[in-house]
């Protein structure tokens, strides 16, 4: 059956397994809207395209499943690009569909007419290709599918030209066969389970890129007696207070001290980058066990390490199995008793920088459900949480680590909340960084959200203004008017309060989960 092709679209992406797309519609892109209600997709309409981008990342990050956004030419494309490069450098499946225009070799002022749209979205995909016919498309979004399930899962974007979208296109073909990511080799499982038992101090660092194995850590770690840190991506998959693991500290300067001590260090969908660990290198002068699905981390590795091109939690769940074949459970390696020492000079390290966020923190903590899914922003509070905060469950904390863009979490959260519903879902930010995505307040209310959107007003850039006191520069321009957030609230029709205590706080977190619609909450140090 002939269809418009952006009606095509609409009906392969229902096929494909996409239940919602995330944009604004525009007269260059209504065909994209053509097929939507028909085929059963649900659109959730932003309030900016920057917005759509972050809750299909949101949306992407709470299911597993590919995030979608519509945009429009031109500047619709431009708006989204940091929310892409935020999904580009979080390794998040997005994929971003946009109109473009027919031809702009020989045609001057058009409307939204721009240089080259491919190449201002290839800077911050993995890709991005403009199909100009329905085969084309086809392929390019199977593509797209294909590579988020088989390889390291970053945004692509495709670009179809408004005379395309609209002209009479066959139907889709069947979906094709996708391809698994790539797993270590059995010489390798049996090379790695070698080495970490002939180790003395063996030591996991857990990345992001190894949520898949989380059921098996605690077996892991109880077999071989070593003792683990977390990125910030990957808290939780050690539970709490266990006792071999030094928590998400590794961006604390003496977390370099510790992983000296390591005669193995085995790093599991991890970077290792600056946003990691805040300077150069882990620390360890150890040989190194690498695994990544991304051919490009491992090349960095050292004539003594053992580089593995495959998924971490596949390689995680291979271990669990052939370690007690092997061996009976080892006594621990590293000192528990100097673990918990070492963490709480941490703690304590936190609480000095960011006078009032371990407190805070741990409140919410305290009042947070076990199965809450948590964004946060740039912000001095999420900066100091994500180092204290330790999570019941793995992939329920969402950060804009590596790219950092303020204004991520309120429209994150929201992809969040609508990916996730009945389940609890919160937003962190600071005062400035919602000042950026606000009004994405008003799709939360549109859609009758219970989400608490925590904000941390301390009514300045704090963490610029340290940075220039560190740097014995004048704080200069780090202080700005800011609006009265809870009226702004509720002029979009949210709940809104102000809690005076600690305690406060957290019955306000406890009503927020129970309203008919997003509710902010006012936190300033006064609180404590």
């Amino acid at each position: 059956m002939q269809r418009p092709l952006g009606a095509q679209i609409a009906h392969m992406l229902k096929s494909r397994g996409v239940d919602t797309v995330f944009g604004i519609p525009g007269v260059h892109n209504i065909e994209l809207y053509r097929g939507m209600e028909q085929a059963g997709l649900r659109h959730v309409l932003a309030r900016h395209e920057q917005g759509a981008g972050f809750m299909a990342d949101g949306y992407a990050r709470a299911t597993g499943r590919p995030g979608v956004c519509t945009l429009i030419t031109g500047p619709g494309v431009l708006n989204a690009l940091t929310a892409l490069g935020q999904s580009y450098s979080d390794s998040v499946p997005v994929l971003a569909l946009a109109s473009c225009l027919d031809e702009t070799a020989a045609r001057r002022g058009q409307l939204h007419q721009m240089r080259d749209q491919r190449a201002s979205a290839g800077t911050v995909c993995a890709w991005s290709e403009v199909a100009r016919d329905a085969a084309t498309a086809y392929a390019l979004i199977d593509r797209a599918l294909g590579e988020f399930s088989s390889a390291r899962p970053r945004p692509r974007a495709i670009h179809l030209p408004i005379a395309t979208l609209g002209a009479p296109a066959d139907a889709p073909p069947a979906a094709p066969a996708r391809a698994a990511r790539p797993e270590a080799t059995h010489a390798q499982v049996t090379a790695t389970v070698d080495a970490v038992l002939a180790a003395e101090w063996p030591l996991f660092v857990f990345g992001g890129g190894a949520l898949g194995g989380a059921d098996v850590v605690p077996d892991l770690l109880r077999q071989t007696g070593a003792a683990s840190f977390t990125t910030y991506a990957a808290r939780g998959i050690v539970p709490p207070g266990h006792p071999a693991h030094f928590g998400a500290f590794l961006a604390r300067p003496d977390s370099a001290r510790v992983a000296a001590q390591a005669d193995l260090v085995i790093a599991l969908g991890t970077e290792l980058s600056e946003v990691d660990l805040w300077r150069d290198a882990l620390g360890h002068d150890c040989p190194t066990i690498r695994v990544d699905i991304d051919p490009e981390m491992l090349t960095a590795c050292g004539p003594r390490d053992m580089p593995i091109l495959g998924d971490a939690g596949a390689l995680m769940r291979a271990m669990a199995i052939a370690i007690p074949a092997r061996t009976e459970d080892r006594a621990p390696c590293w000192d528990p008793e100097e673990i918990a020492r070492t963490r709480a000079r941490w703690r304590a390290e936190v609480m000095a920088e960011r006078p009032g966020v371990v407190e805070t923190a741990e409140a919410l903590r305290d009042a947070m459900p076990d199965d809450a899914m948590i964004w946060s922003d740039m912000t001095q509070f999420a900066y100091g949480a994500t180092e204290v905060w330790d999570l019941p469950r793995p992939g329920h904390w969402h950060h804009p680590y590596g790219f950092g863009t303020l204004g991520y979490a309120l429209p994150a959260a929201i992809g969040g909340a609508v990916a996730r519903p009945g389940l609890p879902t919160v937003a962190i930010l600071g005062d400035y960084g919602l000042q950026y995505t606000l009004p994405e307040l008003g799709t939360a209310v549109e859609l009758g959200l219970p989400l608490p959107i925590l904000v941390w007003d301390n009514a300045q850039l704090g963490e610029i203004r340290d940075a220039m006191v560190a740097a014995q520069i004048a704080p200069t321009a780090v202080v700005a008017r800011n609006p009265d957030f809870l009226a702004l609230a509720r002029a979009y029709g949210a709940h809104a309060t102000q809690p005076d205590t600690l305690d406060a706080l957290k019955a306000a977190l406890v009503q927020a989960f129970a309203a008919d619609r997003p509710t902010l909450i006012r936190m300033t140090p006064a609180m404590l």
